[in-house]
């Protein structure tokens, strides 16, 4: 359901921008047309990642009265749910991996992260994404393992030593940040499991876990109301507003320099002329169309699916804004490559659009040659025009790897899975992924890919393809 709403208030930066903010230069100092231009435009690229999770963090975290609205900070809040075709708020649910939401608020001082202990074979993950949209650390099956232990989330300038009970130290390039736990479920009757696991994960001040008096709180935040027109029209206040919480890093000399001269980063708010904004704004609307570009063209083409390398740290992105920028856009919060991997597409092997109002198709693996993962995979239908959840009379949403020994294995070991929007029959039951009467849309779901050929990665160069879906008849 996480993704679902992070879809919508990703969508508060993701049209149209922008009349322009406050932070803008003087006439008279002005560097002229094409510097304000470019520096606007880097800008915009370097900013979209920041002020879209700025959005989101305010719908959820921050704005109490507001319909999604989880928890404060520094408190989880547990999503117990199975996702059907009657949720219809936001699209492309994962019905995987119920999650537990945790921002965190590091100005005071670090956060412990504990879980508990995960029986073996079941798939866990907590993601540390920080303000930058950075993923800067990972606890769980494929990082740490399924032991229980605590984890110190540490915020910039934070100079104490590891704690005695602590296993390691997160460090977030940002005072605040986002934590998402994934637990995977089995089935629809193994919720109370994985609601069980959730009441294991806990959060707390670094104070209260060495039970040490905490250090005076941090100053009140009058955080700027974040709604779809708000952010269209005021981006650059947003992001002006953000780098408040953001760390200088190396790798941003240059950029920053840049956005100084158009008074974004100063703290200084600077008067703003007509051409100053006319400038400002055509240099906003060209950073918006090479993101928009950036992400037309993202990914690898594989028989007829698409896959996205998302290198998803600081050292990774190694200051490419533009690289940043797109992987925020085609999904913020996207997990690391390493830990999940994510095949989608609207189309068969031949690149004609599906359609099951007429067709049926086949997705064979064949013998030895299922996905390649440490974990689990899914393979989940969608409708095509609404990119939600099928209603059918088996309830059938996806078809995972806990669902292999209820399938039926062709002769020669591959297996078979039939796609299409009638009933197969008994005896292909078992191997039916129902389709809606129209347009499909489907995401394959990589958890922990294995980087042992055969294997998905590295993107584009793994020895392991998604095979192509194949029209029948």
């Amino acid at each position: 359901m996480l993704k679902r709403d992070i879809l919508r208030a990703s969508a508060l930066v993701g049209a149209s921008v922008l009349s322009m903010p406050r932070p803008a230069l003087a006439q008279a100092s002005r560097p002229g047309l094409i510097g304000s231009f470019e520096a606007a435009e880097a800008a915009f690229v370097f900013g979209l990642p920041i002020v879209m999770n700025y959005a989101v963090m305010y719908e959820f975290a921050i704005d109490r009265a507001g319909s999604q609205f989880k928890a404060p900070f520094n408190a989880i809040y547990n999503e117990a749910n199975v996702a059907t075709w009657r949720d219809t708020a936001v699209v492309t649910p994962n019905s995987d991996t119920p999650y537990s939401i945790l921002w965190l608020d590091l100005r005071a001082e670090p956060m412990v992260i504990s879980v508990p202990e995960v029986p073996a074979g079941r798939y866990f993950s907590v993601q540390v994404c920080d303000g930058n949209t950075y993923n800067v650390g990972y606890i769980g099956s494929r990082a740490t393992g399924q032991g229980a232990g605590s984890w110190l989330v540490a915020g910039p300038g934070w100079q104490g030593a590891t704690p005695t009970g602590v296993k390691g130290v997160i460090r977030s390039t940002t005072h605040l940040a986002l934590t998402l736990f994934r637990t995977q479920l089995f089935n629809p009757a193994d919720m109370p499991n994985v609601a069980a696991i959730q009441r294991g994960y806990s959060a707390q001040p670094l104070s209260a876990f060495l039970r040490q008096p905490a250090p005076p709180a941090p100053p009140a935040i009058r955080w700027p109301r974040a709604t779809a027109e708000l952010v269209k029209h005021h981006f650059f206040d947003y992001l002006d507003f953000a780098l408040q919480f953001s760390a200088p890093q190396p790798e941003e000399a240059a950029i920053r320099a840049q956005m100084a001269r158009i008074g974004i980063g100063t703290g200084s708010p600077m008067p703003m002329s007509l051409a100053d904004r006319l400038e400002l704004l055509a240099g906003a609307f060209e950073g918006e169309r090479k993101v928009e570009a950036g992400v037309a063209a993202a990914g690898i083409a594989m028989n007829g699916w698409r896959v996205t390398n998302v290198p998803g740290t600081q050292q990774a992105y190694n200051g490419d804004w533009m690289l940043r920028a797109v992987v925020a856009k085609a999904g913020v919060y996207a997990n690391t490559t390493e830990e999940a991997t994510y095949p989608f597409t609207r189309e068969d092997a031949t690149g004609a659009t599906l359609d099951c109002s007429t067709n049926r198709y086949t997705l064979t693996f064949a013998a030895g040659r299922l996905p390649p993962v440490n974990a689990f995979w899914s393979v989940t239908m969608y409708d095509g025009r609404t990119q939600l959840l099928i209603q059918n009379p088996i309830d059938r949403y996806l078809i995972n790897t806990p669902m292999l020994d209820q399938m039926r294995r062709n002769a020669d070991g591959s297996l078979t899975i039939h796609i299409q929007k009638d009933d197969p029959g008994e005896a292909l039951r078992a191997n039916w992924l129902p389709a809606p009467n129209g347009p499909v849309y489907m995401v394959m779901r990589l958890y922990w890919p294995k980087t042992e050929a055969p294997s998905l990665l590295p993107v584009g160069r793994g020895a392991w393809q998604p095979p192509g879906i194949v029209k029948v008849g």
